[in-house]
């Protein structure tokens, strides 16, 4: 078995998804949610597992493997799989979640199929499917039928219903493919159909949705297959049932090797999805900013003007108390494995920013369904009127330092986008009134963050009011609108940032020790916000070259994690990181040359 890795490739529907890796294994995948408990954990090394017999995957086997070739079928979350052996035979694996129209909504079940066809020759084939328990302690218990087997996880039971002989399956043994196979994991229910013929016939369905969705998207002129593959991604994050979009779709993997900086990112934070949607806003897609939007109102009548949390799960309920997971050994033997998020008790002050800003749009695109009405906007002002309370206060930051408290700039610039835009829509509305009362807390911020984050004596503006740290968060100055990207200011910022942070093509997010020591690895994010700064500040051709080194970093599968060590390029954290696709997603659009260049 080779060593595990982040060279894995996501497969999902907005209710369903895992990790598959390049040997044709599911070794991730979560039920009923994507914040669940994992039914699919090998990523994470189950203790339950051994060397003769691993536990927590889905395996399709070749005898005498010699090859294996692995793509997504084009513009699609469809993966496809080709096993070769030694002799010459092959066979296809084509492993999907079912997402289709049907009785005017959307088909989006928990749900897996796995098409398995005989390519050439006579291949020999070996399946297993050994799903955990109990966070990985335990193997799912097993009731065998005539064609299916039904699975105890715990707190879910699932089912596997089939047409490929049982007894070989029962057995774990190698057996020839001489018709195609179909395998259905989904709720423990009877299967009402045949299984094969539903597999041909949703695989069909799936395909031309998905080709459907990708053809109604803004696409630069480059780089378009890297940025089609981020955007369907993007998507597979959603849980479309609340419109939540979660940061990762792991837990625990390390930000560094061995660094314990092993994190749960399988939630919503408030401050990623607001980056989400603006990237695929960009793409026009609209879809899943309106669902989101649906999210944010909820948590704005939720929160009634008061605290609001950095991250709910994906049902918007607010404990989620971190503990380990004693049944898994992590990523690479690396733990602990972490289930949960201390982050919900942080004070972090920038969510109100970024729960206003993607509402704002919808006072303004003529697009969708629900347009914004007066009330959306009441609604607004009490997390407004938040975020005006709260923008000199200390929090942890965008950065979730568990152990300090600063007045953050860029908390206080986002209470100040938060109030500005509020002034925007009222405007909008024709509400003369609130626009000036926006427009006079926006200005009362301004001053503030120009007065007390910039620090006089240095000549550049500060991580926090009155402190002399830079990180790069303080790139969002000229981004977000606040200052031009010339203002001299901005520039001395700039350079400092790039003095401080920027390692070979790499920046991190910040220099000064945290919780844990000295920061390893380089956020993959903040270079992507690198990248767009030096293009608006004139550095185009450097950019380019830049964001061609961040492609390339790219696993086979086309996606990033959070972080990248800078001695190996090796990628680290959660995977796949909705933030660095957002920040592929948006430097392509940035750097692409027009379309009006191909006449």
């Amino acid at each position: 078995m080779p060593q595990i890795s982040l060279d894995l490739a996501p497969i999902g529907n907005g209710c369903a998804t895992a990790l598959i890796d390049p040997e044709a294994r599911f070794v991730w995948a979560c039920c009923p949610r994507i914040d669940g408990e994992p039914v699919f954990s090998a990523l994470l090394d189950p203790v339950s597992g051994t060397a003769d017999a691993p536990a927590g995957e889905w395996s399709i086997e070749i005898e005498n493997q010699a090859d294996i070739e692995q793509a997504y079928v084009r513009n699609t979350a469809v993966l496809r799989t080709v096993l070769c052996d030694t002799a010459g035979n092959s066979v296809e694996v084509l492993d999907f979640s079912p997402r289709f129209v049907q009785l005017d909504r959307i088909y989006r079940p928990w749900a897996f199929f796995r098409l398995i066809r005989p390519l050439q020759g006579a291949p020999r084939v070996r399946i297993r499917l050994s799903p955990t328990a109990n966070w990985g302690a335990a193997r799912a218990g097993e009731t065998w039928g005539s064609s299916h087997v039904r699975y105890d996880c715990g707190p879910v039971s699932m089912r596997m219903t089939t047409n490929a002989p049982m007894t070989y399956l029962r057995g774990g043994m190698a057996f020839r493919l001489e018709t195609p196979l179909a395998l259905y994991l989904g709720p423990d229910e009877t299967y009402p159909g045949g299984v094969l013929g539903d597999a041909e016939r949703m695989l069909s369905m799936t395909v031309a949705y998905w080709q459907s969705w990708v053809r109604n998207l803004y696409l630069p002129l480059e780089w378009q297959d890297a940025v089609i593959r981020a955007a369907i991604t993007l998507k597979l994050c959603v849980h479309e049932d609340t419109g939540a979009i979660v940061a990762a779709m792991t837990t625990s993997i390390p930000e560094a090797p061995g660094s314990e900086r092993n994190w749960d990112y399988r939630y919503c934070w408030i401050r990623d999805a607001y980056y989400v949607v603006r990237a695929l806003n960009r793409l026009g897609a609209a879809d899943m900013l309106e669902a989101y939007l649906g999210f944010l109102r909820n948590l704005t009548d939720h929160s009634a003007g008061g605290h609001v949390q950095p991250l709910y799960s994906v049902a918007m309920e607010p404990q989620l108390v971190e503990r380990f997971a004693e049944g898994l050994r992590g990523y690479r033997g690396m733990g602990p494995v972490r289930i949960g998020n201390q982050a919900y008790e942080h004070f972090q002050h920038d969510v109100y920013g970024q729960m206003i800003l993607p509402l704002t749009q919808s006072f303004f695109d003529h697009r969708f369904l629900r347009p914004g009405t007066r009330a959306d906007f009441h609604a607004m002002e009490k997390a407004g009127d938040r975020a005006f309370a709260m923008y000199d206060q200390p929090d942890a930051g965008l950065w979730e330092f568990r152990t300090r408290a600063r007045v953050h700039t860029y908390s206080a610039l986002l209470c100040w986008a938060a109030c500005d835009r509020l002034g925007n829509v009222a405007n909008v509305l024709g509400l003369g009134e609130r626009a000036e009362f926006w427009n006079d807390r926006a200005r009362t911020i301004r001053r503030a963050i120009e007065t007390r984050a910039w620090n006089e004596r240095l000549g550049y503006f500060a991580g926090s009011f009155s402190g002399e740290e830079v990180d790069a968060s303080l790139l969002q100055l000229f981004e977000l609108g606040f200052l031009p990207a010339d203002d001299p200011r901005c520039v001395a910022t700039f350079a400092e940032v790039e003095r401080q942070l920027r390692k070979g093509d790499n920046l991190y997010r910040y220099a000064e020790p945290d919780d844990f020591g000295e920061p390893e690895t380089a956020f993959n994010f903040c270079t992507f916000w690198y990248i767009e700064a030096l293009h608006m500040m004139g550095r185009t051709d450097e950019a380019r070259a830049l964001f061609e080194a961040m492609l390339a970093r790219r696993t086979s599968s086309g996606l990033l994690s959070e972080d990248v060590k800078v001695d190996t390029g090796e990628l680290w954290g959660n995977f796949p990181q909705t933030y660095s696709l957002v920040g592929l997603i948006t430097c392509a659009a940035l750097l692409s040359n027009p379309w009006t260049s191909i006449r």
